[in-house]
């Protein structure tokens, strides 16, 4: 299993714009996505800002690469996003999932 991580930051009057993207575009578009198991959207306020940190959890590298494509450690940002995003992480970091808890 490979987890997927980015942050991206918005002006706190736009917070409700990004998760609105992430929930209408974003999550639709990945559950399109073979191979793609979770998704998860965090925020937090941070002085005048607040930062989103985004977790997918995908099956495979391979099925990373069929979401992203070949520069696959870019950043996917839709330009519905962007116009909300104040700045963001061009790139993401992927990690193997090494230990997990099951009920």
């Amino acid at each position: 299993m490979i987890a997927r991580t980015w942050r991206g930051w918005t002006k706190p009057e736009d917070a409700a714009g990004y998760e609105s993207v992430f929930s209408t575009i974003v999550l639709p578009h990945l559950d399109n996505v073979e191979g793609c198991e979770q998704a998860f959207l965090f925020r937090r306020d941070v002085n005048d800002e607040v930062e989103f940190f985004v977790l997918t959890l995908f099956e495979s590298i391979d099925a990373v690469k069929r979401f992203a494509g070949e520069y696959y450690e870019a950043a996917v940002i839709s330009d519905q996003a962007k116009e909300v995003l104040k700045r963001f992480e061009e790139r993401v970091t992927h990690y193997e999932i090494a230990v997990t808890k099951n009920d």
